[in-house]
């Protein structure tokens, strides 16, 4: 079993897909840091906060977001220096934003992307390393703007 905890989130608009993605993450073996929310109506900045400081503080390495549509849960969690979230719709762009990018944190939109594609996209987001190299310096410009 992995040592490395994950933390995840969601706004009322990503709660059943946020349920199928923790059984994902769990059968890769990984921790699981939940960090809310449930099916009441909810504000999906604040949950995209807590999970970037989550990142920020070492309580996890890696993240998944959810709210209805995957837009602003990520735009929240991007504001945090530490998170490099991507909102991804594809396995390709999962791949690539570990791949170029180094995201740490992965956004779907509950109410855009089905529980299968959202599977598979995670499960490569978590198995892809950084490429490091020729996108090392671009990456570390993110954070040094």
């Amino acid at each position: 079993m992995s040592s490395e905890t994950i933390a995840v989130a969601c706004d009322h608009g990503g709660y059943d897909l946020k349920l199928a993605l923790i059984e994902t993450i769990k059968e890769l073996g990984f921790e699981i840091l939940d960090l809310g929310s449930g099916t009441e109506s909810v504000d999906y900045p604040d949950f995209g906060y807590a999970l970037g400081h989550a990142i920020r503080d070492g309580q996890a390495t890696r993240g998944v977001l959810v709210c209805g549509s995957g837009i602003g849960i990520s735009i929240a969690a991007n504001r945090i220096a530490e998170v490099r979230c991507a909102l991804i719709h594809d396995a390709l762009g999962a791949k690539l934003s570990r791949q170029h990018n180094n995201a740490n944190v992965i956004a779907f939109g509950g109410r855009m992307t089905g529980i299968d594609l959202a599977r598979d996209c995670l499960k490569v987001f978590l198995e892809t390393e950084f490429e490091g190299g020729r996108h090392e310096r671009r990456v570390e410009k993110l954070s040094n703007p």
